[in-house]
């Protein structure tokens, strides 16, 4: 059987390397829906050669400059197209998908992907920030769907691997491991001196801006630990994070008798889509139908593997997000809003790379805990952090 596929965010890093991997899985998947912001470009050519049934972008006028750039172009297959987070939902939820990669940008796809659940759809979880802000809301109505939420994150992927050595019941730790970005040995005076360029040069992974410097600060870590919570439903305290400037182990999972299980592979984001649209089968990356596969992880490359804890102090980042994790409540959404302000704060010059942390705490402090009940709480929450961020950017960082 064919399964029908939507792709939320497939202009970005991890949508392209979506529609490659199904592309490459022709007999085992098809697009229904494409849904991109603005980036007409990517989006037209991923119109021409996937055919999709539904399409939606940012707002009504990149609408009607598709609609006429395929007319033009004497695009012949019919293709509905949406907008808005109306459009993103959609076609998240249209009766032909059976599972949507939730890949979009920040929290733009957050309604979608909330939709989908509630369409008993299955979803492949490539954005941190949905269940950073509304991890209790979305596993909640996962179980009640009965919708399968499979991590595409290179760590949540691995841990779920991993996972599959025993029982839940038997796990002592899961280990996310991290590369510990450009920065890992830069000394604390030499960061307040960094400028945007150098942040945006991860050693490891080719990824967005702001994903690439919230891992140069460590929380896009810490945002890890917080979906790992709600994914794997383990407490913050069972939840570590190692340094391993190599990328080849991905995560590990302790047990309770003292094994160790690790996931060790190439750093391809190809693997972990393959995985998850897949599962619970794993395909071989010989033959026809691994067509532009990932290599093999060589020998070699496991000749040295390091692992270091992370320094607190370099990194306050990570221990933000773990007091917001253990605050609750409407912490870690507050967390993710003063978050995206400080890096494009950053990204625009007006605060130092040090200053990111420290507005962070600025709004985690001026946040009242409260249970987010709705998606209606959530966007609340949301505004209320945002603002309360750059009101402190101009009274505290100017």
């Amino acid at each position: 059987m064919v399964k029908g596929v939507c792709i939320l965010g497939s202009t970005g890093s991890v949508g392209r390397n979506t529609c490659r991997v199904i592309q490459s899985l022709a007999d085992r998947f098809r697009v229904i829906g494409l849904t991109a912001g603005g980036n007409l470009r990517v989006l037209n050519r991923q119109i021409h050669q996937l055919q999709p049934k539904i399409v939606s972008v940012r707002d009504l006028k990149l609408a009607r400059s598709l609609r006429e750039r395929l007319r033009m172009e004497g695009y012949r297959p019919r293709v509905k197209i949406v907008f808005g987070s109306g459009g993103m939902s959609e076609a998240a939820t249209h009766p032909q998908v059976d599972t949507v990669v939730s890949a979009s940008h920040g929290v733009t796809g957050l309604e979608a992907t909330y939709r989908a659940v509630e369409s008993g759809k299955s979803v492949a979880l490539a954005n941190k920030e949905t269940l950073v802000v509304a991890g209790e809301l979305i596993t909640r109505l996962a179980r009640k769907t009965k919708s399968d939420i499979l991590p595409v994150d290179s760590e949540h992927n691995a841990i779920h691997q991993c996972l599959r050595a025993g029982r839940r019941e038997e796990v002592r730790n899961l280990i996310l491991t991290a590369s510990g970005g450009p920065f890992l040995k830069t000394s604390r005076r030499a960061l307040e001196r960094i400028r945007p360029e150098q942040a945006l040069r991860h050693p490891t992974w080719k990824m967005g801006g702001r994903i690439t410097l919230d891992s140069a600060t460590l929380m896009n870590k810490g945002f890890e630990v917080i979906e790992a919570h709600w994914l794997f439903r383990m407490p913050s305290e069972a939840i570590q994070v190692l340094i391993h400037p190599q990328s080849i182990v991905h995560s590990m999972v302790e047990f309770k008798d003292g094994s160790l299980i690790a996931q060790m592979g190439v750093a391809d984001m190809k693997l972990p889509i393959r995985y998850a649209l897949n599962y619970p089968d794993r395909l071989s990356i010989n033959g026809v139908a691994a067509k532009g596969a990932s290599q093999l992880l060589s020998w070699e490359q496991m000749k040295r593997l390091d692992f270091e804890l992370p320094d607190l102090r370099r990194f306050p980042c990570l221990g933000l997000a773990r007091e917001a994790l253990e605050s609750g409540g409407s912490m870690p959404c507050a967390l993710n809003a003063a978050d995206e302000v400080a890096v494009e704060a950053f990204l625009k010059r007006r605060v130092k790379f040090t200053d990111i942390p420290r507005l962070i705490q600025r709004v985690l402090r001026r946040t009242s805990v409260a249970r987010l009940r709705s998606l209606a709480d959530v966007w609340d929450c949301d505004r209320e952090a945002r603002a309360y961020a750059r009101e402190s950017l101009l009274n505290d960082f100017t």
